[in-house]
């Protein structure tokens, strides 16, 4: 058999992945339970892995599934691009674009730049906000396109826009720099974005959970300035991987024999088109899909 994937199968194998379960995937992509048993059974067959876990909570992605979870979307995201393509539609206009400060910092602008190279007609303003400001504004139509980030886990956070794309999902962790020394005996020297920030007010409420004693040393504007306070050393932040970046170190004690509580991960999404959206947009959102999902 020539190596290759099915798209179909791919698609309902994000859906299972995203859901958590089969049933729960089954109406993402109109197939029924069974149908959807069926094309992850030889999808797995195909390709001669295990992609899930199978337990009483539904499924989990095995670590070849995970792989191919990113593959996947990244296939998905061009396809769509490659048909408005070659059907000759071209994308020009001025996007305006929502980012959550937290999603890849190191590597959006490139990503954007080759979407600019792309389709030199298209003219984007791209503005930095909190997650839950981009929801928002979302919904009341300041932006065409925007991009937020969700804390998961149960009772974590807000609910997920319906409707949206996940572009990926990362660790959180507890990050300082490198010869970061912490006072004996003191509070944890928390970095911090300001409280209207949900991860700011996410760490706090999940040390105060664990009853970790800590005391807010800084208050950054945005990330970047966040950075730069943790490679000052002057203490210790919770950051998704990628907008940790790699000069600082995970921090898992808080003293020899203490540990810092353990953290969720975090998932960004893509969110949904709107009703009555021009064309033009929703073509730029599976270009754009296509960018922000490639490594």
């Amino acid at each position: 058999m020539a190596p290759g994937f099915d798209f179909d199968q791919l698609r309902t194998f994000v859906a299972v992945a995203e859901a958590g379960s089969l049933s729960a995937a089954a109406p993402r992509v109109f197939l029924s339970q069974s149908s959807v048993s069926e094309q992850m059974r030889k999808l797995e067959e195909r390709i001669g892995v295990t992609l899930f876990t199978r337990g009483k909570q539904g499924v989990a992605t095995t670590p070849a599934g995970e792989r191919l979870l990113g593959h996947a979307r990244q296939l998905l995201a061009q396809s769509e691009q490659a048909w408005h393509d070659v059907r000759g539609y071209s994308l020009a206009g001025e996007l305006r674009l929502a980012i959550t400060d937290y999603f890849r910092p190191g590597e959006v602008a490139r990503m954007l730049r080759h979407l600019g190279v792309a389709y030199p007609s298209l003219r984007i303003h791209v503005t930095i906000l909190k997650s839950g400001v981009i929801e928002s504004g979302y919904d009341g139509g300041e932006f065409d396109i925007g991009v937020s980030m969700r804390v998961l886990g149960k009772g974590l956070g807000r609910d997920t826009v319906a409707g949206t794309r996940t572009l990926g999902r990362e660790p959180l962790d507890w990050v300082a720099s490198t010869d970061f020394v912490r006072e004996e005996g003191a509070p944890l020297p928390l970095l911090v974005l300001p409280d209207t920030c949900a991860l700011h007010r996410f760490t706090t409420q999940w040390l105060d959970a664990h009853r970790v004693p800590y005391t807010i040393a800084h208050v950054a504007s945005g990330v970047a300035g966040l950075q730069l306070a943790l490679n000052a050393g002057l203490g210790v932040a919770c950051l998704n991987a990628s907008a940790a970046g790699p000069s600082l170190a995970r921090i898992e004690t808080l003293v020899p024999g203490r540990r810092l509580p353990a953290l969720p991960e975090a998932e960004f999404h893509l969110l949904p088109a709107r009703r009555g959206e021009p064309e033009w947009v929703t073509q730029a959102r599976d270009a754009l899909a296509a960018q922000l999902t490639a490594r």
